[in-house]
């Protein structure tokens, strides 16, 4: 069976490779193409747009005239625009892959009482290699445990508009859960100044802006004598956007709930 998608957010740099990558897999179809009602791209042919030829799916700028034309909505839009989306995939029983990051904690809590209602996967990051490397984060601090200090260094290009990223936040919330911290407490977002001695428990956040990166993090883990690093390094946006196809494939399949790539690679 055939996967119909829409993607939300289709004019941004990862909307586009997700036109792309939902034509390119064999068990999804592009269906519905979303951007803001101020864009010049709306009526444009969605796969001229992505580079993958005229598939006569035409780029509208309200969810509300594509929701009958597809099985699953993926999301990388804004926060406010997923909140908006989300509420009319709940309201005619579509699921909805999130990929959008920069909620506030009030927005992230309104997001997830949907979950009670539609098929709802939440990532933080799609791509295969990130989550495995969660799953790694999780062994590496249980095994290493209070004796070792923390850091999260992640890199991006210049246009990147929330800090740390959402990658980063989510290997520091594993890390933290692991190490059984709050990260809320814990977490220290760059260090300037006369700043005394690394307190044991805390778990720091470097960020680089720059370029053309598309997303490089690196976790170490410091004590005294030896040094353990866990790093990914995406190069292309279609490690990404080839995660949320799948993840929107595996997705229709399931009833309500909450759900994330760990658990449609199969690696809780």
């Amino acid at each position: 069976m055939t996967t119909r998608i829409a993607i939300a957010g289709a004019a941004g740099r990862m909307g586009k490779v997700l036109i792309e990558a939902t034509h390119k897999n064999s068990d999804a179809s592009l269906a519905g193409a979303i951007v803001r009602p101020t864009s010049t791209l709306i009526n444009v042919d969605a796969g001229e747009f992505g580079g993958v030829g005229k598939l006569n799916v035409k780029i509208v700028g309200d969810i509300a005239q594509a929701i009958n034309q597809f099985d699953v909505l993926i999301d990388f839009s804004s926060p406010e625009a997923t909140l908006s989306n989300i509420k009319i995939c709940a309201a005619h029983n579509k699921p909805i892959v999130i990929g959008t990051t920069g909620f506030s904690d009030l927005e992230k809590a309104e997001l997830l009482s949907y979950q009670n209602k539609i098929p709802l996967l939440l990532s933080a990051n799609f791509s295969t290699g990130v989550n495995l490397c969660f799953k790694l984060l999780d062994i590496a601090a249980r095994v290493l445990g209070d004796e070792y200090d923390v850091e999260v260094y992640e890199a991006h290009h210049r246009h990147k508009v929330d800090s740390p990223s959402g990658t980063a936040m989510r290997m520091g919330e594993v890390l933290a859960n692991a190490l059984d911290r709050d990260l809320k407490q814990v977490a220290v977002y760059g260090r300037e100044g006369q700043i005394g001695p690394r307190p044991r428990d805390t778990i720091g956040f470097a960020t680089v802006r720059g370029g053309d990166v598309v997303g490089d993090h690196t976790i170490m883990f410091l004590a005294d004598g030896e040094r353990v690093e866990i790093t990914h390094k995406a190069s292309s946006r279609l490690a990404f956007a080839n995660g949320a196809v799948r993840a929107a494939i595996w997705l229709q399949q399931q009833k309500s709930g909450l759900f994330d790539m760990q658990d449609v690679l199969g690696l809780k």
